[in-house]
């Protein structure tokens, strides 16, 4: 018999951390609202999402709404947060194996490209998210840069990397990697993952500069 595939779990800032479900069927209906926001968000807009479109999607009743969020403020806040983590544990795997700081950048992008094309309406999310709720928005990019900043410094201290990379170097690659995710993940999806991720890594790698 084939696997089932994994359903992505959402971390406990997803929902209110007062309202964590604690069974497994709990969890799979915490997961079922948030995807059910993701799309009820991205194609309405905050302002015109509601949470009876929410529940509808779900297939849920507006009870069990209220189980975990109080509002759809809160729901809109814990999907950005939810958002943010599925990145994460998406791009993490993919770095796995790689040979050196350069190539885990290079996976990393081409994961979250092939990220941003199944989950196109992370853009307008994240986008309303700086209006709508300004400290999940702030949050969403400053743990990302955190992340790859980290990855710099032990780059750093592996030798491979020239010493004092921090947090410039970082919002610098995560700017390129966020419009390269808008051109090639959700205005385009045409082109080749792996060889835009090769030219944007060719660029970290050697810069502009003709040698």
């Amino acid at each position: 018999m084939m696997d089932q595939p994994r359903v992505a779990m959402p971390d406990a800032e997803a929902g209110n951390p007062d309202k964590v479900p604690r069974t497994e069927r709990g969890r799979r209906t915490l997961r079922k609202l948030l995807d059910a926001a993701a799309v009820e968000f991205g194609e309405r807009g905050f302002h015109d999402a509601s949470i009876s479109g929410i529940t509808r999607r779900a297939g849920t009743a507006l009870g069990s709404f209220y189980t975990y969020f109080d509002s759809k403020d809160a729901i809109f806040r814990g999907l950005v947060a939810d958002m943010s983590n599925r990145v994460r544990d998406h791009v993490a795997p993919a770095m796995e194996g790689a040979t050196g700081a350069i190539d885990a950048e290079g996976r990393a992008l081409a994961a979250f490209l092939q990220f941003a094309r199944a989950h196109q309406e992370i853009y307008r999310i994240v986008d309303e998210a700086e209006f709508v709720d300004p400290d999940s928005f702030r949050a969403h990019y400053a743990t990302t840069a955190e992340r790859i900043a980290a990855r710099l410094q032990a780059g750093g201290a592996g030798g491979e990397l020239r010493d004092g990379l921090g947090e410039v170097e970082a919002w610098a690659i995560m700017g390129m990697n966020v419009f390269l995710g808008l051109r090639f993940g959700v205005w385009d999806t045409e082109d080749d993952v792996a060889a835009v991720a090769a030219r944007a890594n060719a660029l970290i790698a050697d810069g502009i500069r003709k040698r």
